[in-house]
């Protein structure tokens, strides 16, 4: 009887340290517990000093995952494998995700900064009136140039990167929206077009651009650019920005004929579990300092117009980066397409790699 009882009791012993296990390996990872935040962020995208801050303030330890474009983010949203709280998808991904049934509501009486944002960066056409996002980051598509290789504020418009005197100099961002963007814009029609035939003859048009294309990189291309290895690129403000710090004779244009403006936004995915955490980072998030502070690390444009009246005035006023109203009013907002047109962009835009 004795040898039964010991048994049941190692039986219990063992049941219960299991128990603990998994409830500190839960809390390790995230997965439970009400003090933690599971972040799914982009790669260095937001201050890690911010992070710190945040969780000495709140006591809530914040989780970070990271994803390298909106689809890889989507799918893993999607498969709910993993619960995420916040996510930090671009304008037409918002907009998939909203049609979608992957995001939650935000409650806008547990927002206490939301009036810290500019009204020219709320209620967009990919989320009006702000139900499901908030914006985090806004930028633009445009080009960057050595003036020690290129004399200075001679390229200034997208058509002037097909000149013949540019061959094998010119480096490109490796994304399909943002390439055949250029092109359609070049050739005065919408970056969103759904017209075959106008995407068809961007194609054919970066097919000519090829003799001047030197690379299509990726992230690869700010340490090309800040390293003097080609004088003319295309990419976005906030890598631009990264360059220049690392180059001074580096520059950026946003061509007054149009180009991509994007807002990369925070939402609460489905899978979100800890919603107080979630609203104590959104509202520490948008208080002004601490989103000055973001803007400085990272380098694109806050939305946050509170927090832009507290950068230097080197930031505030350098026009490249914000840009007047008579270059906004210009710039193009990504809408999500359907899944066919998607394609029908990505294989056009690999014809043209190939033909590179």
């Amino acid at each position: 009887m004795k040898k039964i009882v010991s048994a049941l009791i190692l039986m219990l012993l063992i049941c219960l340290g299991l128990a603990y296990g998994s409830h500190q390996l839960q809390q390790a990872t995230g997965d439970g517990g009400d003090k933690v935040l599971n972040l799914y962020n982009w790669g260095d995208y937001i201050d890690p000093n911010l992070l710190t801050k945040f969780q000495k303030e709140t006591g809530y330890h914040v989780n970070v995952e990271t994803f390298d474009s909106n689809e890889a983010m989507y799918t893993k949203v999607k498969q709910g494998g993993t619960s995420y709280d916040l996510t930090i998808p671009s304008e037409y991904m918002v907009e998939k995700m909203r049609d979608d049934h992957l995001l939650i509501p935000l409650d806008h009486s547990k927002l206490t900064g939301f009036n810290n944002y500019g009204k020219d960066y709320l209620n967009k056409s990919f989320d009006p009136h702000n139900q499901y996002s908030l914006p985090y980051f806004w930028g633009t598509l445009g080009i960057i140039y050595n003036d020690q290789l290129i004399k200075k504020n001679s390229v200034t418009h997208w058509n002037q990167l097909w000149n013949p005197k540019y061959k094998d100099q010119i480096m490109l961002i490796d994304s399909a929206r943002d390439i055949m963007g250029l092109s359609l814009i070049s050739q005065d029609h919408s970056v969103n077009t759904t017209n075959s035939k106008e995407l068809v003859a961007a194609k054919d048009k970066l097919d000519r651009l090829a003799p001047n294309v030197k690379a299509i990189v990726a992230d690869e291309i700010k340490m090309y650019m800040a390293e003097g290895e080609a004088p003319l690129a295309v990419d976005w403000s906030g890598e631009a920005r990264e360059m220049m710090d690392q180059n001074p004779h580096l520059h950026y244009v946003v061509p007054k004929e149009g180009s991509n403006m994007w807002f990369d936004n925070l939402v609460i995915p489905k899978t979100a579990k800890h919603f107080k955490a979630i609203y104590a980072f959104l509202n520490f998030m948008s208080q002004p300092q601490n989103a000055a502070q973001n803007a400085e690390y990272i380098g694109y444009a806050t939305p946050n117009t509170a927090a832009y009246k507290l950068l230097p005035a080197s930031t505030r006023n350098d026009q490249a980066f914000y840009p007047p109203e008579s270059v906004i009013k210009h710039l193009q907002v990504y809408k999500n397409l359907s899944q066919a047109k998607v394609e029908e962009y990505n294989d056009l835009y690999l014809e043209f790699k190939m033909h590179k």
